[in-house]
């Protein structure tokens, strides 16, 4: 018997589904970090007299998100004493990560960047840490308010995510500029540092949000992996306390990476990671020096704010949303290609930009374009490796594979500054360089994209 396939109408009803307005806030918990340590902190060292180079190395930084998965099996298993049991494994762990990035933003308030520069990095480092660990948590959350036998639900959850992530990023961005902005035009010298104050009472409200985020309960994970731990020690051949702990180490590490190669096979797993790794280096190269660009173009704060963020933001609700009805209806595989495309293609209106000076119309239009492909890219991206990964290990997987993309996006990303530099800050062949970066992934995805079995394929 042949699915009848649904209309678009029908499509869009599965958005109705509580569950989707849960998941939306976890994707704005896990966004709104990047406000602080992306386009904050590089405004901050630009405004303070601080390099192109500098600014771009500073994005190090979000090297923490590429090994995350090193630490992720223990986000998977150890409880956070009192939390834990109060509010639940996944809750208790955002809420810790959220209380150090909390901490975190009260020593900024009292820094002064040229002369402490290390120990900013060095806050903006734990800052970057605990939200990559607690993307760990936020992910695994996110995927186990969907059952598993849930396709289309788990392309609209990613599509929710992705609007979660942006609006807490967008909005956390407007905020963040506008409050700078105010503090500055009032006479406020450490206006930066004041508005720090403010973006850490918005982590504190974000807190009080995730206590009606459901948590489902996690005894049948537990059961799973205890049994995964007990075939470990059984082919040890003894039971004590050594053999339990080489066992439970052996478990937590081992048994996700095995399970990712057992299903997928050898060779097309290694093609997943190489496109996983790939697929958004382009973006990133344009996205970590993009405000730098906007400021040099001649653009200020208030604008960038309108047009970068808040137009951005509308744009990226409203395409990621359609996004992935897309995906649903089409399939992940080819939204990707779809998405490649488009962030190649717009990657040449920000060279537009950069040889035709300073225009209003040419950076709404750029902005448009850029945050349309982003949101058809994030959620195939996020649809794709959310299917893949074992209920078991749910956050050691999924963690796995969004800090392999991490990897190529942040590593290598920042060296973005000084390739500017390189060229002499020839902005246009630098948006042409980022356009090109996409070529190498959409090979890898044509050459998995008849052998991977996923959903909506």
């Amino acid at each position: 018997m042949i699915e009848k396939k649904q209309s678009w109408s029908e499509s869009i009803l599965v958005y109705r589904d509580i569950r989707m307005l849960r998941i939306l806030l976890l994707g704005a918990i896990s966004g709104f970090p990047w406000v602080l340590i992306a386009s904050s902190l590089s405004l901050w060292l630009k405004e303070e007299g601080l390099s192109r180079s500098t600014i771009g190395w500073a994005g190090l930084i979000f090297g923490v998100y590429a090994f995350n998965y090193l630490w992720a099996p223990l986000v998977d298993r150890i409880q956070i004493p009192y939390l834990s049991k109060k509010i639940g494994h996944r809750r208790g762990w955002i809420v810790l990560m959220q209380l150090i990035i909390l901490l975190s933003l009260l020593i900024w308030s009292v820094i002064n960047p040229t002369q402490n520069l290390a120990l900013l990095i060095g806050v903006g480092l734990i800052i970057a840490t605990a939200s990559a660990t607690q993307d760990i948590t936020v992910d695994a959350l996110r995927i186990e308010q969907i059952n598993a036998n849930e396709e289309k639900s788990m392309a609209a959850g990613a599509a929710v995510a992705v609007v979660g992530w942006w609006t807490g990023y967008k909005l956390g961005g407007v905020i963040a500029l506008f409050t700078a902005e105010f503090f500055e035009n009032v006479g406020i010298e450490d206006y930066w540092q004041s508005t720090f104050l403010v973006l850490g009472g918005i982590v504190i409200l974000m807190n009080i949000a995730l206590m009606f985020v459901h948590e489902p309960s996690n005894n049948s994970r537990q059961i799973k992996q205890s049994e995964n731990d007990k075939i470990i020690e059984e082919k040890l051949g003894s039971s004590n306390k050594l053999s339990k702990f080489v066992a439970y180490i052996s478990g937590t590490i081992g048994n996700p990476i095995i399970s990712f190669f057992k299903k997928n096979g050898f060779t097309i797993a290694i093609w997943i990671l190489g496109f996983v790794f790939l697929f958004k280096i382009g973006e990133a190269f344009l996205g970590r020096m993009s405000i730098v660009f906007y400021k040099e173009i001649g653009f200020s704060k208030g604008e960038i704010a309108i047009y970068s963020k808040t137009l951005g933001w509308i744009t990226t609700v409203v395409f990621t949303l359609i996004g992935g009805v897309f995906a649903m209806r089409s399939g992940t595989i080819k939204t990707m290609f779809v998405a490649g495309g488009f962030m190649a293609a717009t990657n040449l209106l920000f060279a537009l930009l950069a040889w035709s000076g300073k225009s209003e119309w040419l950076f709404a239009l750029a902005v448009i374009a850029d945050d349309i492909s982003a949101a058809f890219a994030t959620v195939a991206f996020v649809a794709f490796i959310s299917l893949l990964v074992d209920r078991t290990y749910t956050a050691t997987q999924y963690a796995l594979l969004a800090s392999i993309g991490t990897a190529g996006r942040t590593t290598l990303a920042s060296s973005s500054g000084a390739l500017v530099d390189w060229l002499n800050g020839d902005w246009g062949t630098f948006f042409i360089i980022t356009t090109l970066m996409v070529i190498p992934s959409l090979i890898c995805l044509w050459f998995i994209k008849d052998k991977i079995v996923i959903s909506g394929k």
